[in-house]
């Protein structure tokens, strides 16, 4: 797999494109290079009180509830996921489109830049941290690393217009199968 910053713009383009073409493709497939045929995706949604590392970053009161969205999308000839993604957006922010609610409605056409573009959220600008580290036991059995594999940890922030945190994504990804580029367009003088 191959993570390009550039996505993020790519799927901002895709915002205001149609439902088809929003639901031919999505950030896996662009990352992977593999079809939405051959790609088996699971999410699952539940409601949680933000702890006060969340609570902060949303600017949020403790407790405030989140939706907490957890991903796993993997090839349909392997057995590991692509990455461990877990996905927090603030409920109220979201209740508005009940759709946004509902795990079952999920690969999104479009994805989260779409979603909140429902409740009439812009993104405008996403923020990315990249750490790694070597894995939990869990992440180690999920991931089938081979013993002394790290994993590399993205935690992606966005920001809407208002700069107002959006989306809190923390992705762990293997790093002996992942590739990060990082591409940074520079205005020319």
């Amino acid at each position: 797999m191959v993570r390009d910053n550039r996505r993020h713009q790519w799927e901002k383009n895709r915002v205001h494109a149609s439902w088809a073409e929003r639901a031919g493709t999505g950030a896996t497939e662009r990352d992977t290079g593999s079809e939405r045929a051959n790609l088996v995706f699971h999410a699952q949604y539940r409601e949680i009180a933000a702890p006060p590392d969340l609570a902060e970053a949303f600017g949020v009161p403790p407790a405030t509830p989140l939706v907490e969205r957890t991903y796993r999308t993997r090839h349909a000839c392997e057995s590991t996921p692509v990455s461990l993604t877990t996905s927090y957006l603030v409920r109220c922010m979201i209740a508005a489109n009940p759709a946004l609610l509902d795990h079952t409605n999920e690969p999104w056409p479009g994805g989260t830049q779409h979603q909140l573009h429902t409740v009439g959220i812009e993104v405008g600008r996403v923020e990315e941290r990249v750490t790694a580290r070597a894995p939990t036991p869990e992440e180690r059995c999920e991931l089938e690393l081979a013993a002394g594999t790290p994993v590399i940890l993205l935690r992606k922030t966005s920001y809407d217009i208002d700069e107002r945190v959006v989306d809190i994504c923390r992705v762990t990804l293997p790093g002996d199968r992942t590739e990060l580029v990082f591409t940074t367009p520079l205005e020319r003088w």
